[in-house]
């Protein structure tokens, strides 16, 4: 989808009608010559300040709902640019980049956190304090206000229940490299979206000495690479591997269509789960930065979280309190892998590198 998606709202003006000449009856040419203008050059304002532009790497068939009730809510017009499955968040982050001369887009939503950090580094962001987030827990929120998070989803195992019992399911990520693995897990390619996440992750609390060795054995044990998430998912449904590595709304969706698989929260005894809240931000110089708080304090609303959390994706509310349904976990009841979203973020780039060379196809 592009810029000029098929998004359009209702026009916030009614047609000239014939009937209108004669209010301006008793007025000089003149008059009418002035005041037709000013309507116009009145409803070219309105007209240019009724946009809104967002990129975002949440997928859309979550995103787009959560947009057009802010559409319908507020009568400002969203325009959306939604990623593809293969780049992911990457793709948008490029294109963010590119453009921070002259910036297209007022809003930036990420549906994870590492990314955000490097756009805030290469100076395409904008600090803004939403009042919305005041009670969102600080260590979700940037100390100098260039982002926020909210919703967050986990990385999780997925494993298809007709191929593995119960007394064969790992509870830790290490476990995948030892032989009764060998060629049974699969996972996205580790340079884009919350995979790419996941390894910056590995090295920030592992060092990267100990992630990379993680990483070779993984490709000694022919892990399986594919093309995202979703992919990886629909391949254990499929049963041409019993488990892999996804996020949370992978799993919901394939639960929820009635698919034989389950989840497993690895490491709960050691290095814990990571854990990925949906970030949004303020593009420095927004041609409508306006528009761009007010959807931004709309994102960040308690209802919008519980939205997120009672869509088919279930994220997890970051905040205690906001309704949800019973079947998603609490954020303060799993445990989380203690990771300084800033420490993923340094080490992307170097993560990214290795990954390149080592699953080089």
């Amino acid at each position: 989808m592009t810029i000029d998606s098929e998004w359009t709202s209702v026009p916030a003006t009614r047609p000239f009608r014939k009937t209108d000449n004669a209010r301006l009856t008793g007025k000089s040419m003149k008059q009418q010559l002035l005041f037709a203008l000013g309507a116009l050059l009145s409803l070219c304002v309105a007209a240019g300040a009724a946009d809104v532009v967002i990129y975002t790497s949440l997928d859309q068939v979550f995103s787009e709902p959560i947009l057009r009730d802010f559409q319908a809510r507020t009568g400002i017009e969203v325009k959306a640019v939604f990623d593809v499955e293969v780049s992911k968040t990457t793709g948008l982050v490029n294109r963010l980049i590119a453009e921070r001369d002259r910036p297209r887009a007022d809003v930036f939503w990420n549906s994870e956190v590492g990314r955000t950090l490097v756009l805030k580094d290469k100076g395409v962001l904008a600090p803004y304090r939403s009042p919305s987030a005041e009670d969102i827990p600080v260590r979700f929120k940037d100390a100098e206000g260039y982002w926020t998070g909210f919703a967050a989803r986990a990385r999780v195992l997925i494993y298809n229940k007709d191929l593995l019992a119960s007394a064969e399911l790992p509870q830790s990520v290490f476990e995948l490299t030892a032989p009764a693995w060998r060629g049974r897990v699969t996972m996205g390619y580790p340079l884009f979206g919350t995979t790419a996440t996941q390894v910056a992750a590995w090295y920030a609390v592992m060092g990267a000495e100990q992630a990379e060795a993680y990483l070779r054995a993984l490709k000694d044990n022919d892990v399986r690479l594919v093309d995202g998430n979703a992919m990886t998912r629909d391949v254990v449904v499929q049963g041409e591997v019993p488990l892999g590595f996804t996020d949370t709304d992978d799993v919901y969706v394939a639960i929820q269509a009635g698919k034989p698989v389950g989840m497993i929260f690895p490491d709960r005894e050691g290095l814990g789960t990571l854990m990925i809240p949906n970030t949004v931000a303020l593009v420095a110089g927004a041609p409508h930065p306006q528009e761009a708080r007010r959807l931004i304090d709309f994102l960040l609303s308690r209802e919008v979280e519980s939205k997120l959390a009672f869509s088919d994706s279930m994220q997890i509310p970051v905040r205690n309190g906001v309704d949800k349904p019973a079947q998603v976990p609490g954020f303060d009841s799993i445990r989380a892998m203690e990771v300084d979203y800033r420490a993923i973020a340094d080490n992307l780039e170097r993560a990214t590198r290795f990954s390149r060379a080592l699953f080089a196809r």
